[in-house]
């Protein structure tokens, strides 16, 4: 018995979360990650260029989604590996 007592979960037969849960967690962290890595990179990229307004906008949602999908895939796969 841990120390303070039995926990909920355990009593329940329920011992954490899924192999699923964690490959999602794992994406939205790389995600997370990436898209501000886009953000960073691809603003930095596209004021160099000398874009503005609607241009600046696209280009930054365009790479904030390539980066943060690419790096979410990453950790997924390396979740799912550790599962």
């Amino acid at each position: 018995m841990p120390i303070g007592g039995t926990p909920q979960n355990y009593r329940q037969g329920q011992a954490g979360q899924s192999c699923f849960d964690k490959i999602k967690m794992g994406f939205g962290m790389g995600f997370v990650i990436g898209a501000s890595t886009g953000f960073l990179f691809g603003g930095f990229q596209a004021f160099r260029y000398g874009l503005r307004g609607r241009e600046l906008v696209t280009t930054l949602v365009k790479s904030m989604g390539q980066a943060g999908g690419s790096f979410g895939v990453f950790m997924a796969v390396g979740t799912a590996l550790r599962c």
